[in-house]
């Protein structure tokens, strides 16, 4: 099994529907979970912190929600896939996993903007007992040290803490690169393996 953390920043864009129908092929290979990043819908989140000054763990619920909100419109536009919610086992090949509010009690996930849906993912990873986890990331990545891609807010500034407990093996992987997403996973050179620190 495989985790892979679909960013909200594909939100709008035309890889974005080429990711979901890449993973379901692949899916009949190696069995595929979706976490979804929060996208447009952490965005307002953050704006209505801002007008509204609520907490930090109040942010944290909504941004959970959130991803919800971005896994739901996933698996509209992927129709083979099945939706799991919390940490329901996958009962198919291709699944979308959508947080609830179990997660709120999970004490490994800091109630803040530090764990965000790339910490959750790793998680939930560790949680699935999935043999990797892989990052579909927007920038062009040179490094493949944790402590880097959180100084450039690639990864979110919780990650390190939970890698650090359970080093799994976690890969980046440019999201332009759909059109052959087994080559891809098949050859080190097109991926960047994360490394502590």
């Amino acid at each position: 099994m495989i985790v892979v953390k679909l960013g909200g920043s594909l939100y709008n864009t035309p890889e974005l529907p080429q990711w979901l129908t890449a993973l379901a092929d692949y899916s009949t290979q190696h069995s595929i979970v979706i976490v979804p990043g929060g996208g447009p819908f952490a965005d307002q989140v953050r704006r209505a912190q801002a007008l509204h000054h609520f907490n930090d763990g109040i942010a944290h619920h909504m941004a959970l929600i959130a991803m919800k909100q971005f896994g739901l419109l996933l698996a509209s536009i992927a129709p083979k896939c099945q939706l799991i919610n919390g940490l329901e086992t996958p009962r198919g090949p291709f699944s979308i996993w959508l947080p609830n509010d179990e997660l709120l009690l999970e004490p490994d996930l800091k109630k803040s903007w530090d764990i965000s849906s790339d910490s959750i993912a790793l998680w939930l990873t560790n949680k699935l007992d999935a043999e990797q986890l892989l990052l579909i990331k927007r920038p062009l990545i040179q490094t493949s040290s944790i402590a880097a891609l959180t100084s450039r807010s690639v990864i979110d500034a919780g990650f390190a803490q939970l890698f650090a407990e359970k080093r799994i093996t976690t890969k980046i992987i440019n999201y332009q690169s759909y059109s052959n997403l087994e080559t891809s996973l098949s050859k080190p050179t097109e991926l960047v393996s994360l490394y502590l620190p």
